[in-house]
């Protein structure tokens, strides 16, 4: 019997590190980070390179970013109905 409580407890501590990697993934916090390092390189790699309002042009390629992670659950959910 207590090896079946240890597997449980063992499952029930993996089920709780999936949990949390899924809401990392999916989290504010982590969008939000790497729009901000993606605007800053972009920022970085315009100015350098001399190109005009590179603070504008940075946003390009972050609003890229982010337009693709709202559009990725919606992708996500259409690839898991087709693959069921």
């Amino acid at each position: 019997m207590d090896k079946i409580q240890e597997k449980l407890e063992t499952i029930e501590q993996r089920n709780k590190r999936v949990e949390l990697d899924k809401a990392w993934e999916t989290s504010f916090t982590r969008r939000g980070f790497i729009a901000g390092v993606t605007y800053l390189i972009a920022f970085w790699f315009m100015w350098s390179i001399g190109v005009n309002d590179a603070y504008l042009n940075a946003l390009v390629p972050t609003g890229g970013y982010i337009l693709s992670t709202l559009s990725l659950p919606f992708l996500k959910k259409y690839w898991i109905k087709h693959k069921l």
